[in-house]
């Protein structure tokens, strides 16, 4: 075990100098695929920020790394996680062998953290963090400050489509499945289409931009993809190199054929790290084959796929949703920890509390989600 106390802990604003480290920590199997280089950099680099990373060494190696961006606002400065709500579990990056500090290690690390941001940032702000993952308890868990408002959900993937599906109800989903071949191929067929080519992959990203905005819009919800960043971000990690299997993001789609043959009937975008597969973001179209729930069949496929490719977890990501719970076994609870540098920190952080306390409290009321849903669309979908 690595001794957490004797972490020498800095403030690195040229990652390029640790880009090394950095990629020998995020192959670690433990750490989310939101911390790694490529996506960080994407972010930081759609959005015009910068991208630090403060980081914790023994001796000439680092065994802990937190990638930042400055978010400066009217109240103060945050340093927190790049992706924002792209982000579905947040880690930081750390080797599995560190030790888990005890209360006074916590108090020491807290305090070099501080110094080593006090010129930088008032409050930093890492959220959904799952305290335990993968059978490994964080080795942060102690500062964590609130429950998150939302919760993760994933499906592990066994050798095969059967057993996988033996932790739901197989029955029934195998049933469904048939249904859904059944309808579609009633209508001319279609083809499961997992994009490689460039260009196919941005055409895929901007199908699913057009579909997610006029879904939406039909129920009266903000569009959360329709700034020019966030789709520039995700454009970005497309043409992020695969390394191995792992990908920050790949297109996968449904395509009818026959009288209707091209059709994008249901769009997904999935990230792999390891066995670690995550569903980005996904849509329908549901103006042909709807009867057919193309976009379940989508995961049906993607979940298939995945299985052959030797991932060991599929993760729908995070947000409470029906189909969700229709396809997972295990649910995530995560947190943030918020750890104020100074005292305008320290008012930023009980307004981050106060904040989350308030949406915990509305999602868990259907009726004033519902009104808070609407007030966003109404407002371009500002919190």
């Amino acid at each position: 075990m690595l001794p957490f106390g004797e972490l020498e802990i800095a403030l690195v604003r040229d990652v390029s100098l640790i880009e090394d480290e950095w990629r020998r920590l995020e192959g670690r199997e433990w750490n989310s695929l939101n911390q790694g280089l490529d996506w960080c950099r994407a972010w930081t680099a759609a959005h015009q920020s910068d991208l630090l990373a403060v980081t914790g060494s023994i001796g000439p190696r680092i065994q802990f790394l937190l990638p930042l961006e400055i978010i400066r606002g009217r109240l103060g400065r945050i340093a927190r996680l790049p992706g924002g709500r792209f982000n579905n579990i947040s880690t930081g990056l750390f080797d599995e062998a560190l030790a888990a500090p005890n209360a006074d290690k916590l108090r020491q690390f807290k305090a070099a953290l501080a110094r080593s941001l006090r010129n930088a940032a008032d409050l930093v702000v890492i959220d959904e963090v799952p305290l335990a993952w993968k059978g490994i308890t964080h080795p942060l868990s102690g500062l964590a400050s609130i429950e998150n408002q939302n919760h993760s959900f994933q499906l592990p993937l066994f050798a095969t489509m059967e057993a996988t599906l033996s932790q739901v109800n197989a029955k029934a989903r195998r049933k469904k499945y048939r249904v859904q071949v059944r309808r579609l191929e009633a209508i001319g067929g279609f083809d499961y289409v997992v994009a490689h080519a460039a260009e196919e992959q941005h055409a895929l990203l901007d199908r699913f931009f057009a579909q997610k905005s006029e879904r939406l819009k039909a129920f009266g919800l903000p569009d959360v993809f329709a700034a020019a960043q966030t789709r520039d971000f995700l454009h970005r990690l497309l043409d992020a190199p695969q390394r191995g299997q792992d990908k920050p993001l790949s297109m996968h789609a449904i395509r009818l054929k026959g009288e209707h043959d091209g059709h994008i009937a249901a769009v997904t975008g999935l990230s792999r790290k390891g066995g670690h597969v995550l569903c980005q973001f996904s849509s329908i179209d549901d103006s042909v084959g709807a009867d057919a729930s193309p976009g379940e069949l989508l995961f049906w496929l993607a979940i298939e796929r995945s299985i052959e490719d030797g991932a060991t977890l599929f993760d729908f990501g995070i947000g409470d949703q029906p189909y969700k719970r229709s396809w997972c076994s295990q649910e995530t609870v995560q947190h943030d920890m918020l750890l104020p540098i100074s005292a305008r920190g320290s008012a930023l952080a009980y307004l981050h509390l106060g904040k989350t306390g308030i949406k915990t409290a509305i999602k868990r009321n259907h009726r004033l989600y519902a009104m808070a849903q609407r007030w966003r669309s109404r407002h371009g979908g500002q919190d």
